[in-house]
């Protein structure tokens, strides 16, 4: 069961890689034609070469339509694409100045403590982010340029927090499976770089 929620969470992490690239270059690209068409309307081209700068205009060289709408969208998708490797492998930031030093005994009561939180708060937030799916998909809403519906966005991000929580509650069944039994099921957390 590990190795199928650890091939998921990583499918999830690449396509969230993908989606953060995606965004980056289509960023880039909208900045790269918003620049231009400001020099191309610019009173210093149109003095010197109008025709030029006319017809680069009437190519369409601009930012990107729509642009914010996609960033929007694509960033909340991959946020929540990366929660499940997060998850998985306990790279969330933590603070654990007074629980580094405790002994094991203490501790794996502590982590399992932790995921049990953690399932029932990604459990709520897919929970919720399917309801306001539900919600925008009745109401019919789309986006103010591209006219896409709202819906479609938080389908995406459905995805990822639902396979976090799905990952979440699987971590939490073993932690206290763990704990209960004294065996060690799981990879202990690697806990974020620091």
């Amino acid at each position: 069961m590990y190795t199928l929620i650890n091939k998921l969470a990583r499918l999830c992490a690449l396509a969230g890689g993908l989606a953060l690239s995606s965004i980056i270059l289509i960023t880039c690209l909208s900045i790269i034609g918003r620049l231009t068409n400001g020099l191309l309307h610019s009173d210093f081209l149109q003095a010197i070469a109008p025709e030029l700068a006319n017809s680069l205009i009437s190519l369409g060289i601009g930012p990107i339509n729509g642009d914010f709408e996609i960033v929007e969208a694509g960033m909340a998708f991959a946020v929540f694409a990366f929660i499940p490797l997060c998850q998985l492998e306990g790279a969330h930031a933590s603070v654990d100045i007074f629980t580094s030093k405790l002994p094991t005994k203490f501790k794996q009561p502590l982590i399992t403590l932790i995921e049990i939180v953690f399932a029932i708060t990604l459990l709520v937030i897919a929970v919720q982010l399917y309801a306001g799916m539900q919600s925008k998909r009745a109401s019919g809403q789309v986006t103010f340029l591209l006219e896409y519906p709202i819906w479609w966005a938080y389908a995406l991000s459905l995805t990822g927090a639902g396979l976090a929580a799905v990952v979440s509650i699987y971590l939490a069944i073993m932690r206290i499976i763990e704990t209960v039994t004294g065996r060690a099921l799981l990879p202990m957390e690697q806990g974020a770089g620091h």
